[in-house]
């Protein structure tokens, strides 16, 4: 099919996911008149859809899997501690840095970026508070520090990026640490180098005085076990070429932690909260996969690998810049590190770059513009913490810097260390 029906395609997406149609419909209806203006049949074209649907179903098994993790960490309490435990620990001082560290490490243990910066916000926008610092900026801390812990996760950017590229997801997580921790260093710089620091006239959303009562939370060892036995059942494979499948090692996560923190009375609503977040994602994911298939069964790849060629970039490249491109169609790390792993893996593969580096350099790839205002994170994080429109809009050239920051550093990782 014909490079400008996916362009169509694409483009007819984003238009209808700006006019508040749903994501999942928008990204079908763009792949199903990408083809047919591409010059397919209506049955090939639903072929091609379908066939992008069937390369990403084992990315969605997983995904539901890690939903059990996820559900554990934020149905237990085990989130909140551990944001409390951080900002308690480094103190009023550098209450900006240990926003972001919290936010990092949350994202970094299994939990989804919109629900970090939502654990985190009501604590950082009550020490915030005491310092007259603007929402703005522990917004801003919040979210750099997001998107650095977002490259490390196995949250299902990372899975299906690693599923796609035939990598493993350890070693894909691994290959993120030295991005997101320079990441980090960025995200702080700018803070304080670069953005006002002054309370802004929005008003902070009121928070229950209850939400992160402590005695009604875990404790801080309690809370570490569920991460800790995610992390080491992962790190098995590159360790002791023992294979535990993120399938089986995110689920026995999750339950270690809850039994962990004698909470077995809760594991049911725990994984019923967890498989509500996943599924949204995976949802999301066959609307995604529908659009990849078109992506991937057109011209558009070639040409943008074209343009990387004539512009002497090296095949290094083409990993970050396809996620940044489809991150910024979509407005989501997900959906873009989707299609740009399935539409550009073979791709990527084919110049000499090992799977994991590809993987991890979409994935960094992927932060530059998944916050753009047609995606629900941009309204969700706002909203968090009651910024109007043009507030949270001003944020985003801060955001792409941390993002441009991460696939800078995840190239030089792979210059580096391959």
């Amino acid at each position: 099919m014909t490079t400008i029906g996916a362009l169509i395609g694409l483009a007819l997406a984003i238009f209808l996911i700006i006019k508040k149609l749903s994501p999942t419909y928008s990204l079908m209806i763009g792949a199903l008149v990408g083809a047919l203006a591409g010059g397919l049949s209506i049955t090939d074209s639903v072929t091609v859809m379908t066939d992008g649907v069937k390369d990403i179903t084992p990315a969605v098994i997983r995904i539901l899997a890690a939903g059990v993790l996820s559900g554990a960490l934020i149905a237990s309490g085990a989130a909140v501690t551990l944001s409390n435990a951080i900002i308690r620990i480094m103190g009023k001082r550098f209450t900006l840095a240990a926003i972001a560290l919290t936010t990092m490490i949350l994202t970094g243990v299994g939990v989804f970026i919109d629900v970090a910066v939502i654990t985190v916000a009501p604590i950082a926008l009550a020490a915030g508070k005491q310092l007259r610092l603007s929402p703005a900026v522990i917004l801003m801390a919040m979210i750099g520090g997001g998107k650095c812990g977002n490259i490390i996760s196995p949250n299902p950017n990372t899975i299906i990026a690693a599923q796609n590229m035939g990598a493993d997801l350890s070693m894909t997580m691994l290959a993120g640490v030295l991005p997101a921790i320079i990441g980090l260093l960025f995200t702080i710089f700018i803070i304080l180098r670069f953005m006002p620091h002054k309370e802004a006239t929005t008003i902070t959303p009121e928070t229950d005085s209850t939400e992160n009562d402590e005695t009604y939370l875990p404790s801080l060892p309690a809370s570490l076990i569920a991460p800790i036995v995610t992390i080491a059942l992962l790190a098995l494979r590159p360790l002791l070429d023992i294979n535990i499948d993120p399938l089986i090692a995110l689920p026995i996560g999750g339950l270690a932690g809850m039994l962990a923190m004698r909470q077995r009375n809760k594991i049911l609503p725990a994984m019923e909260v967890g498989l509500k977040k996943m599924t949204s994602v995976a949802v999301l994911l066959i609307g995604t996969g529908t659009i990849a298939g078109v992506i991937k069964n057109s011209g558009l790849k070639d040409i943008i690998l074209s343009s990387l060629d004539s512009l002497h970039l090296g095949g290094s490249a083409i990993a970050p810049v396809a996620g940044a491109l489809m991150s910024a169609a979509t407005a989501s790390t997900t959906a873009g590190a989707t299609i740009a792993s399935a539409s550009f893996g073979d791709a990527i593969l084919s110049v000499g770059i090992p799977a994991m580096f590809g993987a991890a350099m979409i994935n960094a790839g992927a932060t530059v513009l998944d916050h753009l205002p047609h995606g629900s994170f941009f309204h969700a994080t706002g909203g968090v913490c009651g910024l109007t429109f043009n507030e949270r809009l001003r944020l985003i050239p801060y955001e792409c810097a941390v993002g441009a920051v991460l696939a800078l550093m995840s190239v030089v990782t792979y210059l580096l260390f391959n």
